[in-house]
């Protein structure tokens, strides 16, 4: 899947859309300073000021700058804070992929040399946002399924100790010394609190799937059920800002993208991918794979057209996939055979 040309055309569209604001304005923002650095339309004189963090005196000042003013900073823990504070006080805020900002990491580094770089990048429109909306709603769902992501690493580490600590003594009870009995007696309770944690983590999901059509609707897929449906919209937020199919599969990890120069390919890379999404689509494929359903079916009939087993299964999380982002942005129900429809008789 070529997505190059698209990533161009959005490039030309973000220069572009640079040229109308008045002001630029970069912000290194952490607890204790913020570096802020700003730039006017048709000059390249630059102002950078490094003083303490204060968001009153950082809206003030944005404020007063006269003309329309588009702001930009870096993807963080606190992103999404700065972005709800900063979006009624300029027309634009742009929350920037670090992983992207390759120009930061290049010579000295201080706040106010990654703000100055940032600007630049800014004025230039070559910075990769990334998605951010006013719905709190579905950010408390995206805290409640980050909350829980840790409970699940935490619970299976402490179930991977013990089994390793019965495997390192034996079978055998009486072979435990004193040692492995204390170190199991804290794994044990570890364990019990995270399968308790867990079951409480699950019934809340259980409210939100009541609630939220879109995680209803997800969790009739076949493969998927309420915790994933729910792990889907907290990643996603708003579906349509993936104008395509290709994109959001290649968010998903679950697309290769070609790499061309001069007309010569020199094969495929994997996008930046959002790990989570990626690991859901290949788990509900195998869990579909696995039962009885429309989506076995789906799977039997391409073995039956000679595709090889792992391509097929990955046919099928990206037909899970497709269905999961058709759902969230039409807000339609499953339908179970819409594969079948495309077959040719």
């Amino acid at each position: 899947m070529i997505l190059g040309k698209v990533k161009e055309d959005r490039r030309r569209s973000n220069r572009s859309e640079m040229q109308r604001y008045d002001n630029y304005v970069a912000v290194d923002w952490s607890i204790n300073n913020m570096a802020i650095a700003v730039m006017k339309r048709g000059s390249g004189k630059l102002r950078v000021a490094d003083v303490p963090s204060n968001i009153v005196e950082l809206k003030r000042y944005l404020k007063g700058l006269p003309g329309k003013t588009v702001v930009t900073f870096e993807e963080s823990t606190g992103a999404h804070w700065l972005y709800l504070e900063l979006k009624d006080v300029v027309e634009r805020v742009i929350v920037c992929d670090p992983f992207k900002n390759k120009l930061l990491s290049d010579g000295p580094k201080t706040d106010k040399i990654d703000a100055t770089k940032l600007v630049e990048l800014l004025k230039g429109g070559l910075l990769t946002e990334v998605f951010h909306a006013d719905d709190e709603e579905l950010y408390k769902l995206r805290r409640l399924v980050a909350a829980y992501e840790d409970v699940i690493k935490h619970g299976v580490r402490s179930q991977n100790q013990r089994h390793s600590l019965i495997r390192g003594l034996g079978s055998d009870a009486a072979r435990l010394d004193d040692a492995a009995t204390f170190i199991g007696g804290f794994l044990d309770r570890n364990i019990s609190l995270y399968e308790e944690t867990k079951s409480a983590y699950e019934a809340e999901f259980e409210k939100w799937r009541k609630k939220n059509r879109s995680i209803k609707t997800l969790a009739s897929l076949d493969g998927i059920g309420p915790i994933r449906a729910a792990k889907i919209l907290a990643a996603v937020i708003e579906p349509k800002r993936f104008s395509t199919t290709g994109r959001y599969l290649a968010y998903c990890g679950l697309v290769r993208v070609e790499k061309t120069s001069g007309r010569k390919k020199y094969g495929t890379r994997k996008p930046h991918y959002n790990r989570m999404l990626k690991g859901i689509y290949n788990g509900a494929a195998m869990s579909a794979i696995n039962g009885d359903g429309p989506v076995r079916e789906y799977y039997d009939y391409l073995l039956k057209k000679g595709i090889a087993e792992h391509n097929a299964r990955v046919a099928v999380a990206r037909y899970i996939a497709r269905l999961s982002l058709g759902i969230m942005k039409s807000n339609e129900k499953y339908e179970p055979y819409r594969w079948s429809k495309s077959v040719k008789k």
